[in-house]
């Protein structure tokens, strides 16, 4: 399986991945000419694309969703929640797949377990996407880590996990409290350290890659998420463990598992 994180951050989100001839987006939070820049700079067409998969209704995870599958006729998997708080991108004449958390659905030779998710959306989940070989879990968008998502996650090889904030950058930061008071609620995102407790448990359970995502702008580092990973890994014995962070400017490197 091959998984490319084309953006990640405040601003837009998108993952590519690719088993064989299957070619599908889990989210299009960009303008769907930034999706189709992304996905050629890491050698794939639009016009390839066989699905789109969406986790939630927010606009960073749904900007380019409508415009790419009229675009390339392409349908559209999501919950009926996701559907009804996103309508305003669609115009009546897309495929929509509607999709019940824990009911798995296949699109060519990927297969796709749903999960819920504690996000402020309507009916938000994440998705374990597995091939023969290969498991991706991923875990953004949530405001703590369930049992029900770590026994979603934890047989991954390769886990696309959120590292939105850090605590004292985000209480000292600019954000009004209210803001504030939402993003680190158990239904906003994940702080740096929580996300590098759930690393260094999946470590424990096997897991030796994960990507970094999700990071905020004003609220977090690149270098930050990655050092505190890194440093509760080692202090738990964990020193062989491939970290990246992905970026919201560009693509992140093309990952095989």
């Amino acid at each position: 399986m091959k998984v490319c994180v084309l953006a990640s951050g405040s601003a837009g989100n998108s993952i590519f991945v690719q088993q064989g001839i299957t070619k599908v987006l889990v989210d299009a939070g960009l303008a769907g000419k930034r999706i189709e820049e992304r996905l050629q700079a890491v050698g794939v067409d639009g016009s390839e694309l066989q699905a789109l998969v969406v986790t939630h209704e927010h606009s960073d995870h749904i900007h380019g969703v409508g415009v790419l599958a009229r675009r390339y006729r392409l349908p559209v998997w999501m919950t009926r929640g996701t559907y009804e708080g996103s309508k305003r991108i669609f115009r009546g004449r897309e495929r929509i797949r509607i999709i019940v958390n824990d009911e798995d659905f296949d699109i060519g030779d990927l297969h796709f377990q749903p999960f819920s998710i504690s996000h402020d959306a309507i009916d938000p989940v994440n998705y374990v996407v597995k091939s023969e070989q290969s498991t991706l879990g991923i875990a953004t968008d949530m405001g703590t880590v369930t049992q029900l998502v770590y026994q979603r996650i934890r047989d991954a090889d390769l886990v696309v996990m959120e590292t939105n904030y850090d605590r004292d950058l985000l209480m000292n930061g600019p954000y009004p409290w209210d803001l504030k008071k939402r993003i680190s609620s158990n239904r906003g995102h994940l702080a740096n350290d929580r996300a590098a407790d759930t690393l260094c448990r999946l470590a424990g359970d096997g897991l030796q890659q994960a990507v970094l995502a999700h990071l905020s702008e004003k609220n977090n580092r690149p270098d930050l998420a990655e050092q505190v990973c890194r440093e509760d890994l080692r202090a738990r014995g964990v020193n062989q463990f491939m970290l990246s962070v992905a970026r919201q400017e560009r693509p992140s490197q093309i990952f095989i598992i």
